[in-house]
C-alpha cells in the first residue's frame, strides 16, 4: 500500500517537473550544457554559447523570483564578451593565455569576499523584496561572479570552486520548479570534475613545456631543445 502510495506521488512529481519545463528552459540547458563542453576543450566558441544561454537565462529567472540569479545573467553576458576577447586577442601578444594557478592567499581573499558578500546583498534582499531563498541566491550568485572571472583567465581552480558553486545551485532551482535547470547543474557537478582533471593535465603539459631550455637555430630564431621528448 506504501509502495502504491509513494509510486504514485513519485509519478505526480515527474509529471509536474515535465509540464513545468519550457521550450525555453530545454534550449537554455542545451546551450549552457555546450559552453562547458567546448570550455573544458579550450574552445573558443564556448562564448558564443554562454551568451545565448544566459540571455535566456536572464528572463527565465527573473519569471520565478530568482532576482540575483536574473542580475547576475547580466554580469554572464559581459563575461562571455571579455572571455571570448581575452582568448581570442590576450594582452600579452607574445604568447597565447595559458592556463595557471592562483597563489593561496589569492583564494582566501575571494573566498572572504564571497562570504561577505553574501551577507550583505543576503540581508538586503531579506529585508526589501519579496527575493526567494536570498542568501543561498547571493551566495551562487557571487560565487559564480568570481568563478566565471577565474574562467575568462584561464585559472585552473575554477573548476573546484564551479563544484561548490554548482552543488549549492541545485537545491536552489528544485525549490524554484526548475527541474530541467537542477538537472542540468547535477551534470555540471560531474563534467566540472573531469574538466578540473582535463585542464591539470594541460597545465602540466605546459609546465613542463616551459622549463625546457631554449637554444637559437642556425636562422637565428629560438628552437625548444630536447622537443621531441615533449611530443
Amino acid at each position: 500500500m506504501f509502495e502504491g502510495i509513494f509510486s504514485s506521488e513519485v509519478g505526480s512529481a515527474m509529471t509536474a517537473a515535465l509540464k513545468a519545463m519550457s521550450a525555453w528552459e530545454i534550449a537554455a540547458v542545451i546551450l549552457a550544457l555546450a559552453y562547458l563542453l567546448l570550455a573544458m576543450k579550450e574552445k573558443i566558441s564556448c562564448w558564443y554559447a554562454a551568451f545565448a544561454s544566459t540571455t535566456i537565462y536572464l528572463f527565465l529567472f527573473w519569471d520565478v523570483s530568482l532576482m540575483m540569479e536574473s542580475a547576475l545573467q547580466i554580469f554572464y553576458l559581459l563575461m562571455a564578451v571579455y572571455g571570448w576577447w581575452q582568448w581570442r586577442h590576450h594582452r600579452d601578444q607574445q604568447r597565447n593565455l595559458k592556463i595557471h594557478c592562483w597563489p593561496f592567499a589569492t583564494h582566501l581573499a575571494v573566498l572572504a569576499g564571497v562570504g561577505l558578500l553574501t551577507l550583505v546583498f543576503g540581508y538586503l534582499l531579506d529585508t526589501n523584496t519579496n527575493a526567494a531563498l536570498p542568501y543561498l541566491d547571493s551566495f551562487t550568485t557571487w560565487g559564480a561572479v568570481i568563478t566565471t572571472y577565474m574562467v575568462t583567465r584561464k585559472v585552473l581552480e575554477n573548476w573546484l570552486y564551479w563544484i561548490v558553486v554548482d552543488g549549492v545551485s541545485i537545491y536552489l532551482y528544485i525549490d524554484r520548479g526548475l527541474y530541467l535547470t537542477a538537472l542540468l547543474f547535477a551534470l555540471y557537478v560531474i563534467i566540472v570534475i573531469v574538466g578540473f582533471f582535463q585542464w591539470l593535465a594541460i597545465y602540466k603539459r605546459e609546465s613542463r613545456g616551459a622549463d625546457v631550455p631554449t637554444e637559437i637555430s642556425a636562422n637565428g630564431q629560438p628552437a625548444i631543445a630536447a622537443a621531441k621528448q615533449l611530443d
